[in-house]
């Protein structure tokens, strides 16, 4: 069993110590494999005489525990199942008990198990909760809501399915009558506390739950229990929309209040029921939006009423955008008073804007970026204006542009209403969304973005005297905005005073201008060609990474050097178009992302900056080894190893990707002396434990395999790194690793080497194919074949292949052969997958003595499988788009979680016959060079073949 309680309480506190941390982790990854760890943690977690932190951080270690080691991907259960069980009974009361800190981890927790067990296998849990639920005991109820909308939310992003709906049912049959009652007593008990501040706040913490699991309850289906109460829910939301009550007032201009965030969380479930239940819900609305308007009129500027605003201003967006609802919007009054009351005061700058672009410039960014995830009141209010636009777009471009006009003409006299008017064009000049990659794509035809940003913003790109920093940023962001409306000679002309803007003092200016060029540079045309090159950046290339890299390094710390992600994925994008144009100053690049390297590391907070960082060193390890890689080696070797012995577990999966990659452009010659250390290693489970380790890892291994051959042999680790082979090859995340890592050392050792293991390797691999195997396993299987069957020369081939497979069963090969092998052939996409097959047909058909006695049927069938492939000539290219890379989706990296890809360490795909360039003339020349050898056999086999095959075949053997 699991040590005791003190011991454990005792490690969880050392890993809050910066300099304990480590020791205490690795402790508790030991206890962790003991029986009953996860309700030691429990007991930790609802023992109240110890320090809140301490069962904080026993909450949250239970919720990882439970993560890593809950189930297997396959749904199994990897701990005891009484200790399953005693989790689910003391969960909900633990979680329901406890401060709201540790709910919030405990909830998470539910969540995990909820995944995989629930419904099925937890059908007491919403018995459970409907048990525990109160008239009038806010605490018990607010927990049990918690439960409910940590389970519940999960069907939010789920499509339709009969699975899905029979969950829904289950919990709708059960829960939605008392549910609505709860809603009922909630009301009565916020009448009943009008004036008791405490009770109050805690009943509105309830409603608040009720209308998010109101919204998790409808987010498929309006629930019949919810329409046969539809007019009596709307009448309670819409009481709740438009209360007041000076108790509950807060003096706080920033932190919203507890009847804002209910306000908001009604708007936000209205908008659901305008968009997806219009029919039924639709004779209720106006009212709402009525009510919705009146607020957005009366609203002050203050920022607790940021998401408020917004959510109001998204429900009026999807009553924009209903074809029953829009048409009173189809009037140039009633468009006036919107553009005036609700759509200006919202776009135009605050104080707190402005106090967040001097003191916060990093959080102003992120905030003000198109396509951020924070709701901000210009984006709803964008968003509702641009949702009338395609509605009315000439009525709306009208009255907008008299506004606008009126406030470019304030402008000449104050920055802040020339800002408005920026704002306000950019909402009706821009058609559809606003995209990462390109901006915007479809512009109002009744505007002239070009034109207006010639008369009325360049002036602030090219100027500094005079020019408020916002002014800046704003050309600067129109440009960013409007950036494939431009063509290439305009760009020319705007691209220098861009540069210039990155040489600014003010943070906000310097960041806007890299971002600016970063999408600039990644931008193509419908071919996928740069518009701006190498060549365009060439001359300066060096003093932009140069001053970059300064900004990086600006501040000294590992959080504040991390804290711009905007500046190092500008230096990646640089460090891609230039190429191997880097070649010139590769060591001055290295020295600034090493230096980064080693500071970041102690702390790593901000998993975007350090992802573009190693996309960055990707980057010169791809570019900058055309004098061999020996350098980077000996430059990397040191700080990156580093990085594994340390186990900044954040950065390993990025080190293993480079490391691999720097063995795979050179695969020949013997192992490089720094990577032989890393051999015992990765023999060892302790990294391969880490499930964001294990691609990157198999990788890694396959690339050292043929590099070190002669080793692995001669010290007897080919069974280790099978035995890594076979645990891959269970899981089904990992079966595709698995056969990178058989294929290597296929490609790699002598026969000899492996031979004596091939039964035991295909006997797990059949065990995989009668258990309901994914199509990527088959396909993947196959091209294991093909590459075995083709490789006569190393003494494999069909006939090895066939030999070993009926010392297992026999007939088993010809089962295989006709079920799987043949007809997963013809499914193969990539070129040089069905381009390997081509090449196996063809050696089978043209040596293979079983094909030629035995499977007399088999050769004939191959034959007309090759022939099908050869219908499609597979055609491989290489390089074709290699120096496009997109940067991956970094917004649900977790820290040490999950693996992501570097896309400038992609492994290339491998041709197993490069010297092929031909197919057809080689399967030609082979079967005729067969022919001679075999005198004449095979030519003779075309009498098993079918009129049509042997027609086909004779452009081959004629």
């Amino acid at each position: 069993m699991a040590s005791d309680i003190s011991q454990i309480a005792q490690l969880l506190d050392a890993t809050l110590d910066p300099v304990k941390h480590k020791k205490a982790e690795n402790a508790l990854k030991l206890e962790e494999k003991k029986p009953q760890y996860s309700l030691l943690l429990l007991k930790i977690v609802a023992t109240e005489t110890l320090e809140p932190k301490t069962r904080l951080s026993g909450a949250l270690c239970f919720k990882n525990f439970i993560r890593l080691n809950y189930v297997d991907e396959d749904g199994n259960y990897k701990i005891p199942i009484d200790e399953v069980n005693i989790i689910k009974q003391e969960l909900i009361g633990l979680m329901i008990a406890a401060p709201s800190t540790i709910q919030v981890q405990l909830g998470e927790a539910i969540s995990i198990i909820a995944d995989s067990d629930f419904w099925v296998r937890w059908d007491t849990l919403v018995a459970d909760l409907v048990s525990r639920l109160s008239a009038d005991n806010y605490k018990v109820n607010n927990g049990v809501l918690e439960v409910a909308h940590s389970i519940f939310v999960r069907w939010r992003p789920l499509f339709a399915s009969d699975d899905l709906y029979t969950e829904i049912n289950h919990v709708l049959n059960i829960f939605a009558v008392p549910f609505l009652n709860l809603l009922n007593a909630t009301d009565q008990q916020i009448e009943s506390h009008a004036n008791d501040k405490e009770a109050l706040k805690n009943y509105f913490d309830t409603l608040s739950l009720i209308i998010k699991v109101f919204y998790d309850l409808s987010c498929q289906d309006m629930p019949p229990q919810f329409e046969s109460s539809l007019e009596h829910i709307s009448t309670l939301l819409h009481k709740y929309l438009t209360y007041e009550n000076p108790v509950l007032a807060t003096d706080d201009d920033s932190e919203a209040g507890i009847i804002e965030t209910v306000k908001a969380d009604i708007c936000e479930a209205l908008q659901l029921y305008v968009t997806k239940f219009d029919d039924d819900f639709g004779r209720y609305a106006q009212v709402f939006v009525n009510s919705a308007w009146n607020l957005l009129s009366a609203i002050g500027p203050e920022t607790k009423y940021d998401n408020l605003v917004s959510k109001a201003l998204q429900f009026l967006t999807a009553i924009a955008g209903s074809a029953t609802h829009s048409a009173a919007f189809n009037n140039e009054n009633v468009l006036s008073q919107v553009v005036e009351k609700v759509v200006l005061p919202n776009v135009a700058l605050r104080e707190s804007d402005i106090e967040l672009f001097e003191d916060e410039p990093i959080e102003y960014i992120r905030r003000d970026l198109e396509g951020s995830d924070t709701d901000s009141r210009r984006r709803a209010a964008t968003d509702f204006l641009r949702q009338l636009q395609g509605k009315f777009e000439q009525l709306v471009t009208s009255v907008a542009g008299r506004y606008i006009k009126h406030y470019l003409e304030q402008g000449k006299t104050n920055w802040k209403d020339k800002d408005t008017a920026i704002s306000l064009f950019l909402s009706v000049a821009a058609k559809g969304s606003v995209t990462a990659g390109q901006g915007v794509k479809t512009v109002n035809p009744l505007v002239d973005v070009v034109d207006f940003f010639q008369q009325h913003v360049a002036n602030d790109l090219l100027s500094d005297a005079g020019v408020e920093p916002i002014s800046k940023v704003d050309a600067i962001k129109y440009l960013y905005t409007f950036r494939s409306q431009l063509t290439k000679e305009q760009w020319q002309a705007a691209f220098q005073p861009l540069i210039q803007n990155m040489g600014s003092s003010n943070y906000v200016v310097y960041t806007y201008a890299a971002i600016c060029v970063e999408r600039l540079l990644f931008l193509a045309d419908d071919s996928g060609n740069r518009i701006f090159g190498r060549a365009d950046i060439e001359p300066f290339a060096r003093d932009l990474l140069d001053h970059l890299f300064k900004l990086v390094e600006k501040e000294n710390s590992p959080a504040k050097m991390q804290e711009n992600e905007f500046l190092m994925r500008c230096i990646m994008r640089v460090l891609i178009v230039m190429n191997t144009g880097i070649d010139s100053f590769v060591d001055m690049v290295l020295d600034h992302l090493v230096g980064i390297t080693n500071v970041i590391k102690t702390n790593p907070s901000n998993p975007r900056f350090y992802y573009y960082h190693f996309e960055a060193v990707g980057a010169v390890v791809n570019y900058g080894s055309s004098s061999g890689t020996s350098k980077l080696e000996d430059r990397l070797w040191q700080p990156f190893n580093l990085i594994i012995n340390e186990e900044v577990n954040e950065f390993v999966p990025y080190v293993l990707q480079i490391f691999a990659k720097l063995l795979e452009l050179n695969p020949s010659g013997a192992l490089p002396t720094h990577f032989q250390a890393l051999v015992p290693p990765l023999m060892m489970p302790t990294l391969w434990e880490t499930r964001g380790n294990v691609p990157a890892l198999t990788r890694l291994l396959a690339a050292i395999v043929p590099r070190a051959s002669s080793t692995i042999v001669a010290e007897n680790q080919v069974q280790p790194i099978l035995g890594i082979f076979q645990n891959l090859l269970r899981g089904k995340k990992t079966e595709q690793n698995a056969f990178d890592l058989l294929e290597s050392i296929i490609l790699s050792l002598d026969r000899a080497a492996f031979e004596p293991y091939f039964k035991e390797i295909l006997n797990l691999l059949f065990i995989k194919l009668q258990n309901n195997p994914s199509d990527s396993y088959k396909q993947r299987f196959v091209r294991f074949y093909h590459l075995v069957s083709a490789k006569v020369e190393a003494g494999l081939g069909a006939d090895f292949f066939a030999t070993q497979v009926e010392q297992i069963q026999e007939k088993l090969f010809v089962q295989i052969y006709l079920k799987i092998v043949l007809p997963t052939s013809e499914l193969l996409v990539r070129p040089i997958d069905r381009k390997l097959a081509v090449v196996s047909f063809a050696k089978t058909m043209g040596d293979s003595v079983a094909f030629a006695e035995r499977y007399q049927k088999g050769w004939a069938y191959t034959c007309e499988a090759m022939l099908k492939i050869l219908v499609n000539v597979p055609k491989v290219t290489g390089g074709v788009g290699d120096d496009v890379v997109n940067e991956a989706d970094v917004d649900d990296i977790g820290f040490g979680m999950g693996f992501t890809a570097l896309n400038t360490c992609k492994k290339s795909a491998r041709d197993d016959f490069p010297e092929i360039q031909d197919i057809n003339t080689w399967v030609r020349q082979y079967l005729l060079d067969a022919n001679a050898r075999h005198n004449g056999a095979i030519a003779s086999y075309m009498d098993r073949l079918t009129n049509e095959a042997r027609q086909a075949m004779a452009a081959y053997l004629g």
